[in-house]
């Protein structure tokens, strides 16, 4: 009998923001006075989160949970007065927003500027969506669906810009509809590059394995729709944070396995899945 066959997909795991907000993370373990923590998790990856607290960098909710030393923010961003309100403390402020989540706050000031009613395309209560409506006006909306702008009163002028981890998809349809009701709509597609990267090579994969794997954090967003791309290819698809999570039951009658991961997980936990898969099935990697 045939072996079955293990694939990882041509783009998956840790992006470049996540790599240099964790990088800023070890160089501060270091370097950086003390104590140093991370105001809310680092990244969107309870392991790593849990692996940063052991090196002595653990995540605070709040600014009053980091009395002296330094404080991260997060790649997903904050508001601007939270920074403002850290070094009013006199905390060490290491920013490790996402280059590309800064690029998007520069869009929503831009559009509120020249005078947009602003629409962020994303989920509401998300870190990255809170900071970006901090850069905004209190005529701004988010909505993360088209079904939600029935409840919105829009102005003659709009202007989108998009949460880094949406897909293409979602943004058409709220733009469509937006073209219907309003006189001007100014989109800005911020949708990172290596989100859309990671949706396409996963869609692809999805639709040519019999069981497909999704490794990253339940909290994180775009492991999500990561899992939802897949699974509307692959029926057969797991959502796992850690390799333990895995059973041979998963990969019963499987021929060929797929195997991608979220943004916020690195190399070294998609090796420990395929290596796992590799054990529970016999499969050659």
């Amino acid at each position: 009998m045939a072996r079955p066959s293990i694939e990882v997909a041509a783009h998956a795991g840790v992006c470049y923001g996540v790599e240099r907000a964790l990088d800023l993370a070890y160089g501060a373990a270091q370097s950086a006075p003390k104590p140093v923590r991370t105001l809310g998790p680092l990244i969107h990856n309870p392991i790593v989160v849990d692996e940063l607290a052991e090196g002595g960098i653990a995540p605070v909710d709040e600014l009053d949970g980091a009395t002296s030393g330094s404080v991260i923010i997060r790649a997903h961003g904050v508001v601007p007065s939270v920074i403002d309100d850290a070094k009013r403390r006199g905390l060490h402020v290491i920013d490790a927003t996402c280059p590309y989540v800064k690029r998007v706050h520069r869009a929503a000031e831009k559009l509120v500027r020249e005078g947009y009613q602003l629409i962020v395309v994303g989920e509401s209560g998300h870190p990255e969506v809170e900071g970006i409506m901090g850069h905004a006006d209190d005529t701004a909306v988010t909505v993360s669906c088209v079904d939600d702008l029935a409840s919105v009163e829009l102005q003659r002028r709009v202007g989108v810009v998009v949460q880094t981890t949406q897909t293409v998809a979602t943004l058409t349809d709220i733009v469509d509809e937006l073209l219907i009701r309003s006189d001007e709509v100014r989109v800005i597609n911020t949708i990172c590059s290596a989100t859309q990267e990671r949706q396409e090579a996963a869609s692809d994969l999805a639709a040519r394995v019999d069981v497909m794997v999704v490794i990253g954090g339940k909290n994180s967003g775009n492991t999500r729709r990561l899992v939802e791309i897949c699974r509307e290819r692959c029926d057969r698809t797991y959502h796992i944070e850690d390799a333990a999570e895995l059973s041979p039951t998963m990969f019963s009658g499987a021929m060929h396995i797929g195997v991608t991961a979220g943004a916020s997980t690195p190399a070294s936990h998609i090796q420990r899945a395929v290596l796992a898969i590799d054990s529970l099935t016999g499969a050659c990697a």
